[in-house]
Formats: C-alpha cells, sequence, structure tokens
C-alpha cells in the first residue's frame, strides 16, 4: 500500500474525528465484525471467503430522522479461485476505507437504515508463497501475477443497524462499482496469459458487525 496516501487518509480522519467530537449530539463508536468477500469477474472463477474488519465511527445528528456517519475501518478480505490442478488459492486484501454515510432513523436511537460512498485504500493482494507458481485455471496466469490491484477503489454502501444507544448489531453490503483489477490491464504482457481478455473485477463484501458507542 502506498504509505503517503496510507497518511494522508488517516491525518484526514483524525481531523474529522476531533471536528466532530465538539458537536451536540454525537457519538464516537468502536467497531469488529466478521466479513465476506467475493471478487465478481469473467477472468476466472473465484469463491467467497471470510475475514474481518473494525474500526471508528461518528454518527451525528442531520435533519429531523435523518444522521449522518463519518468513519474509518481498518479491513482484511479474503476470496479464493482455483489453480489448473483444482487446488484452492487464497488472496488476501487489506487497507483502509473512509466512509460519509446517511442514516435513516427507522426508530430513533435503535433501529437505522444507512447508505452512502466509501472510499477504499488497498494494498496488493496477497497468496501464501506455495501458491505463487500455481497456474490460475482457466489461464495462463501464475497466482502472484494478479496482485499488483489498484490501489484506490470506491464502494456503495448500504446497511442496517439496531440495538440501544450503547451497543449495536450492524450488517451492512459493500459493493465496488470500480474495477479492482484495472491496473493489470497497463502490464501489456498480462493480456495474453488471460485469454487475450481485458481485465475487470468487482468486490463485493457483506460484514456483521457490533458497535460499541462511547
Amino acid at each position: 500500500m502506498n504509505k503517503k496516501i496510507l497518511l494522508l487518509v488517516l491525518f484526514s480522519t483524525t481531523l474529522g474525528f476531533a471536528q466532530y467530537g465538539y458537536r451536540d449530539g454525537n457519538r464516537i463508536g468502536l467497531s469488529f465484525g466478521v466479513s465476506q468477500t467475493t471478487l465478481f469477474t469473467n477472468n476466472f472463477n473465484t469463491k467467497p471467503e471470510m475475514g474481518f474488519a473494525g474500526g471508528l465511527s461518528v454518527r451525528g445528528n442531520y435533519y429531523n430522522n435523518w444522521s449522518m456517519i463519518y468513519g474509518m475501518q481498518f479491513f482484511s478480505n479474503n476470496f479464493s479461485t482455483e489453480s489448473t490442478f483444482n487446488q484452492k488459492i487464497k488472496y488476501n486484501l487489506s487497507g483502509v476505507q473512509i466512509r460519509l454515510l446517511l442514516s435513516y432513523n427507522v426508530i430513533e436511537d435503535h433501529v437505522s437504515l444507512d447508505f452512502g460512498p466509501v472510499l477504499q485504500v488497498n494494498g496488493k493482494l496477497k497468496t501464501d508463497g506455495s501458491n505463487a507458481n500455481k497456474t490460475i485455471k482457466g489461464t495462463m496466469l501464475k497466482a502472484d501475477q494478479i496482485v499488483d490491484v489498484s490501489p484506490i477503489s470506491g464502494n456503495f454502501y448500504l446497511g442496517c443497524s439496531a440495538g440501544s444507544k450503547t451497543i449495536r448489531a450492524v450488517i451492512f453490503y459493500e459493493y465496488g462499482f470500480t474495477n479492482i483489477l484495472n491496473k493489470l490491464n497497463k502490464n501489456d504482457d498480462l493480456k495474453p496469459l488471460n485469454n487475450g481478455n481485458t481485465f475487470k473485477g468487482n468486490l463485493g463484501t457483506i460484514n456483521g458487525q457490533v458497535i460499541f458507542n462511547l
């Protein structure tokens, strides 16, 4: 992951929390939970795998039954594909997200529907060293030839939270509306190994988390 980008993201988030912290009616939340991620692509077959995520958020009153949520999440997501010998090749994608969400309070302080954009800063895909030279089924690509994914991507968030003022359970889905494999298209040597096809992939992640409001 580009360290300068990550430092900029962390600085922006810290500044945002500081600014929000002085407003009335806001709550700072700590969250942690599990995720299941799928890479939607026609280039090769993939399967979802379990991961985890956690972070900080600030929920503040906005207008009538509407609130806004500003948050940062660190994530470690996983998915897998198969080698030519039907062996699992598991990939890990880690990084950080910045969210700015609108929240409709169905039942004030207890149930809400949340939605909005997510900026995601990605590291490279990681796979076990023993998988590096395995060939991805249906292609001539080695497993370690697709790890250099796009460092910046965008998601759309849709979720629901329920509970009390202090503890809430939240389930949400994020769909990546940008092509996370697009950076691979800049390497002219890879396209012939991908059956002459353009690389295109979108992430889909479902998360279940618990939020503890301070």
